[in-house]
This record gives structure tokens, sequence and C-alpha cells, in this order.
């Protein structure tokens, strides 16, 4: 099946380098480009496409008040395409808070070389946004493109042999999540409150925006959330948020558990990786962790899961009726790794009653 897509940006050379490498893939046809959201609607009205790539700042009528309108009319997979700035930053968190489900960085300078290199993460973005489920959709065609080698956890960590059966008195919970991760994540943070264990997440996200993204979720919840630094002790009432591009770790001393955060290679073709961070709190929190994996594409963290799961951790997963992409619980529930698989609004006191 063909992704129709449709792109609205303001400008010219984003919309015509866009159609050029997409042209190229059989399974995606760009049905149209505009240079505002009001023209992309006099369009798409006689030819609805499947995902919409998306600017933020534009013309006559922003990306956000178009989005918004989208997805109370006719919700539609939406990637946004956002510039690497603090306030661009911002405005595409306010894009993922409204229902969009990918985020495509682009630079303020040089589009047209930065898009040429990016262009298997491209088109990745538009076909797991064409997955989504504003409200049902089908998997589309696999890539034409050799992806990348798909490396384990094993590249940063060793195998879970010896795991850790100290048992202590706090208690630590580890979230990964990815496509629609934003809103679940903001929906499960805010029911929290101050007595709730540590906590460690992984968002796929790029570099850049992982702290606007915790400094939003810090003023809108009761506990404390911020972007991790390397030695973060990981305490009640506070949730620390893997930075784009490096991976994060649990790691303990004592009775008292911290956060490591490190370089590395892609891991599930992802850095941070979902995998990381559940092995090392297998290695390091065995039956003291709880782990949660949530809404996003792919399989990423299944494998981690699995060896919390074989630690003694408690593991959930959550269920396809509330994600927005079906695909990371899925795999880890297929793997075996799953105690339990809960939607997504009994999360939070999964979290308050972990003891």
């Amino acid at each position: 099946m063909t992704i129709k897509v449709m792109i609205v940006d303001d400008s010219a050379v984003m919309r015509q380098v866009m159609q050029e490498l997409l042209s190229g893939h059989k399974d995606i046809e760009v049905i149209g480009t505009a240079m505002d959201p009001l023209i992309a609607l006099q369009k798409m009205h006689s030819n609805w496409p499947d995902v919409i790539l998306l600017d933020v700042e534009m013309p006559r009528m922003d990306g956000i008040t178009f989005l918004r309108q989208i997805m109370l009319t006719r919700p539609t997979p939406v990637v946004i395409c956002s510039t690497l700035t603090e306030k661009g930053a911002d405005v595409t968190l306010q894009a993922l808070a409204a229902g969009a489900v990918e985020v495509m960085a682009k630079p303020t300078m040089g589009l047209r070389d930065f898009l040429q290199q990016s262009a298997n993460e491209l088109v990745a973005a538009i076909r797991t946004a064409a997955q989504a489920r504003p409200r049902r959709g089908q998997p589309k065609a696999d890539s034409d493109n050799h992806p990348p080698a798909k490396l384990t956890a094993d590249a940063l960590l060793p195998t879970p042999t010896a795991l850790s059966s100290l048992r202590t008195t706090q208690k630590i919970a580890v979230l990964g999540t990815s496509t629609g991760g934003t809103q679940a994540l903001e929906f499960v943070l805010r029911e929290l409150g101050v007595t709730c264990p540590g906590i460690a997440i992984v968002q796929h996200m790029p570099e850049r925006f992982t702290r606007s993204f915790a400094e939003r979720l810090n003023t809108l919840c009761a506990i404390e959330v911020r972007e991790a630094k390397d030695g973060d002790r990981l305490l009640p009432g506070l949730a620390l948020i893997a930075p784009g591009g490096r991976h994060l770790l649990i790691k303990r001393s004592g009775a008292q558990y911290y956060v490591e955060v490190k370089d590395g290679p892609l891991v599930s073709r992802h850095r941070p990786s979902v995998d990381v961070l559940f092995r090392s709190a297998a290695l390091q929190a065995g039956s003291n962790v709880l782990g949660v994996i949530m809404t996003g594409m792919g399989d990423d963290g299944a494998r981690g899961m699995k060896e919390m799961f074989e630690a003694k951790a408690r593991t959930y997963a959550q269920d396809e009726d509330s994600c927005v992409v079906f695909g990371m619980p899925k795999e880890a529930i297929k793997l075996g790794g799953v105690e339990q698989i809960v939607p997504l609004d009994a999360i939070p006191a999964l979290l308050m009653g972990w003891r």
C-alpha cells in the first residue's frame, strides 16, 4: 500500500528537497505540497493524505493551530519538521502534546545537504507515522533501503548472567517509550505524587529536544522532572529523562541508585536505547525495579524487559487500545518478559504503589 504524504512548509527549498527525496521510494507518494496550512487544507479536501509533514512556524496559520484542527476534525498522523533551536524545540513539544507522532529535526542553515544526509531518517519517520493510530492504521511496506546493523545492549553492557539479588529498601522504576510517548508520559507523570519512586525514562527523541521536553513536564507535574545528568541520584518524587543522543544506565552504590549518561553506538537502532536502560536495571536493581514498556514503533526494550523479568523485577506493558503504536509492547509480550498488560490510565497507580 502506498503512503500518501502532504508536505506543508513555508520554505520552498524544504518542500522541493523533501519531494525529491521521497520520490525514489515506491511505497511513498507525495500527493501535494503547500506553503501554509490554509493552502494545504484546500488541497487535502479532495485527496486526504495518510501522513502530513508539517513545519511549525508558518504565515497565516501556525503549525500547532493547524495540527489541533486536524486532530479535532480528522485525526491524521503528523510528522513535525522543526528547527534545532531552543525556540524550535519548545514549539515542537507543544505540537507533540497536540498529537504529532514523530519529530524530524532540521537546522536553520544548509537544509538541502542536511536533508540529503538524513533521507533514511525522514523515510523511517514517515513509515512509522503511517502505522500510528490517531485512530487506527495498518502496517505499511518495509523499507527498500538496507538499515544499519542492529546492535544489541551487548555493545555497552555484559549479558545478564549473575543478576543482582540484593534487596534494598529503595525501589526505582524505569519507563521506555517512543512514538506517542510524549503524550503518554505527560499523562502518567502528571498523575504522580511526590512519594513515587525515582524514575528513569528513555523516550526516543532527537538531541536538543529532551531538555525542553523535561522542562515542560516539570512545569506540569507535582514531581520534579529533568533531563538526566551523569551521576544524578534516583530519588523519590524525581523523574530523569535520558538526553537525546546519549544512553541512560542504572548504577548502584550500596543501597542507593543513580544514573550514568554515556555515549556509545546505536542499540536497537536507537540512542538512547530502552534495551540499554532495561538491561542495566536488571543487572543493578533486580527485584528492586519496576519496568513499563509503552507505546512505540519497533522492538527496542523487548529484550531488556525479558532480562528484567528474569531478574525478578516487576514488568508491565501498555495495552494495544491505549497505544498510538503497539510495537514495542507487543514485541516485549511476544518474548515473554511481561508480567501484566495494562491500560495507560493504570500505570500511575502501579508506580505510586511500588514500595
